[in-house]
């Protein structure tokens, strides 16, 4: 059969969409391994206690459970604390991450061990992309203007924190999380991801539609172009902490569960 010019061009098209599809879809439709171990990794302006309330509910569900303590120094140093507990691990894991670790679980996430991928209010950004431009791209966030820098450390301020970062929470326990507060350094944010996991891995995505920290519109959009089993939840940045029961949930079902 005789092929024309516009035949072959419209085969060529559905040839490179249908490849583009099992690039970014394909890997969040597969069902995950049964997963034990969660590993979780946390942002800036916080520490691994970010995750107690999520801890908790997982331990009573029987999963073994991990916190990474994210030094919050440089991309790399930051990824390998991620994978040296990865390295742990005695079999499949979810490996979760909420804001600024959404980029340590698309670097990291290609570690063999893990099954599933779970960002929470988090960063997703494709192999080499500049999340800073990406973000630049929607209206900039209220918690931005809060960030103070004593040299190279950065922290939010506590006004901002317990208004756009946990807003929220009960201000008693806002403020407890904000005297956990850890620094992050400035050659933090100049870090690009060289992999993306989730082009590779199932993914899960948590909305907080009420996000002053990271633009919700933004965080729709990573998780539509990554093609993730996503919920929306109407919270602040922090999910986890004021929706510990949804984020538990959304994280058993990535660990094969329901």
């Amino acid at each position: 059969m005789m092929i024309n010019r516009r035949t072959f061009s419209t085969a060529l098209l559905a040839g490179a969409a249908a490849s583009l599809i099992s690039t970014r879809g394909m890997a969040a439709m597969m069902q995950p391994a049964k997963a034990r171990n969660i590993v979780l990794a946390h942002g800036l302006f916080a520490d691994g206690s970010c995750w107690t309330e999520v801890i908790a509910r997982l331990q009573a569900a029987g999963f073994n459970a991990t916190a990474v303590q994210n030094p919050l120094t440089t991309l790399p140093e930051a990824v390998a604390s991620v994978q040296k507990v990865l390295d742990r691990q005695d079999g499949p894991t979810v490996l979760v991450g909420h804001s600024f670790s959404g980029m340590l679980v698309t670097e990291a996430g290609v570690h063999p061990k893990v099954s599933a991928l779970v960002y929470v209010a988090a960063r997703a950004p494709d192999a080499d992309e500049d999340y800073t431009a990406l973000a630049k791209t929607y209206p900039t966030p209220p918690a931005s203007a809060g960030i103070v820098f004593d040299g190279d450390e950065g922290r939010l301020s506590e006004e901002a924190f317990l208004r756009d970062f946990a807003g929220d929470l009960p201000e008693a326990k806002a403020k407890v999380l904000y005297a956990v507060q850890e620094p992050f350094h400035k050659a933090l944010l100049t870090g690009k991801t060289t992999q993306a996991a989730w082009r590779s891995k199932p993914s899960w995505y948590a909305v907080s539609t009420e996000d002053r920290t990271i633009n919700p519109d933004l965080e729709r959009f990573m998780a539509k172009r990554m093609g993730a089993k996503t919920i929306e939840l109407k919270s602040s940045h922090l999910s986890m902490i004021s929706h510990p029961d949804e984020i538990t949930q959304m994280i058993i079902e990535a660990a094969g569960g329901r």
